[in-house]
């Protein structure tokens, strides 16, 4: 049975006080080096403790999928016939905007002092299509609900209506920065600011309450970083601008209430929303990438087959599971999670898991790694390397 991840295991130390070896060790320019993390790329680092590490662990490689994808695509180059887009995609989104809007104006105009039942339709009904519809921002990032940027952007546009505040396109343009960057600090957006993992830390009422602004950190972080609104972000702000007017004079104030609810509630401690913990947070040493193989996905559209999309990009969500089917061999030894409740009730309430559970890594020692280590052409070419000399495979 492949592993399945979980809460049980204790470690006492990380790399988090390492320096960067990896990013001073001067290669010779006659010699081959292979990264040493083939042919699964899974890290040496162990992963970071609240209360015992003063951050996140750091890792001397670069990010593991670019290299994955290579190492796959040579054992399986069918996985390549899956590139493209689903245009249901298209459907999905008109269909639970429109939902959404027709419930503002349910609870706005209609049923104007049905308050419990508002609240309790905003959690589930309105919190998993907010949820829903952030997922289809992280689909037109990758351009994968249709052909070309433009007709994606747009998309995302549409489906950004509901969501009240403007993050459609901040949302792919820091995205795209968190798949070529993931665990660089200072590049990846997604990683926790340094105030946010200062100010949680391992309270667990503190990181409830940080769940609910997890999915619009994005623009946040980008924010703090010094980044100028770019021109589709200024598009994306007058447009939402102009939809939240066109929404107030439909559904009022009650309705935007009701809309505004859907998206505390859905970002916050949601099963919808679990998949922002549940994909890179460290519940393992060595794994930073984690999959959720579970029925959420039937209704989220798959966006819990994680290391499946971080390795293939190109692959629409309704062809993720083909991805592991084609290529079991390097998805079933990876730790995996089957509950997205349980996702959230561990991070929250385990003394094992806070802000900090990441890996980071330095940008010199991605940019060395990725240049210096090379991907094996084969196991055989690998294992003849290592052991006619150990020093052809790199020793971080």
């Amino acid at each position: 049975m492949p592993p399945v991840a979980t809460q049980t295991q204790t470690v006492t130390s990380t790399t988090t006080d390492n320096i960067s070896v990896a990013a001073k060790r001067q290669p010779s320019k006659d010699a081959t080096y292979y990264d040493s993390r083939f042919p699964h790329y899974l890290g040496y680092w162990l992963r970071s403790i609240p209360k015992v590490d003063k951050g996140p662990a750091i890792d001397n490689h670069d990010e593991p999928h670019f290299k994955r994808k290579r190492t796959i695509i040579r054992d399986h180059p069918e996985i390549e016939k899956l590139y493209g887009y689903d245009l249901s995609t298209i459907w999905v989104t008109f269909i639970s905007t429109f939902v959404q809007v027709f419930l503002g104006y349910v609870f706005g105009r209609l049923l104007t002092d049905w308050n419990v039942t508002m609240v309790i339709v905003a959690y589930v009904v309105g919190g998993s299509l907010t949820t829903l519809q952030g997922i289809i921002l992280h689909e037109v990032s990758h351009n994968l609900a249709g052909p070309g940027t433009l007709l994606n952007r747009w998309v995302g546009n549409i489906s950004n209506i509901s969501l009240i505040i403007p993050v459609a396109q901040s949302f792919r343009r820091y995205h795209l920065e968190h798949h070529t960057y993931q665990g660089v600090e200072d590049y990846d957006p997604d990683l926790p600011l340094k105030w946010e993992i200062g100010l949680v830390r391992n309270n667990p009422i503190f990181k409830f309450f940080w769940l609910f602004i997890y999915g619009v950190m994005y623009l946040g972080r980008g924010l703090a970083m010094g980044r100028k609104l770019s021109k589709w972000e200024l598009y994306n702000w007058v447009w939402t601008a102009f939809c939240d007017v066109l929404l107030y004079r439909l559904v009022g104030l009650r309705g935007l209430i009701y809309l505004t609810l859907s998206v505390l509630l859905g970002f916050g401690f949601h099963p919808g929303a679990a998949h922002f913990i549940q994909e890179h947070y460290t519940f393992h040493d060595g794994q930073e990438t984690y999959s959720y193989y579970g029925l959420g996905n039937y209704f989220w559209l798959n966006i819990g087959y994680h290391n499946e999309h971080h390795d293939f990009v190109k692959v629409p969500w309704s062809k993720l599971p083909e991805v592991k089917r084609l290529a079991p061999e390097y998805y079933d030894n990876l730790y995996y999670h089957t509950s997205w409740w349980g996702v959230l009730y561990a991070f929250i309430t385990s003394s094992l898991m806070a802000p900090q559970s990441r890996v980071v890594r330095p940008i010199d020692a991605h940019r060395h790694a990725r240049k210096n280590y090379r991907v094996p052409e084969s196991a055989e070419q690998f294992s003849a390397a290592t052991s006619r000399s150990p020093d052809t495979c790199d020793k971080s």
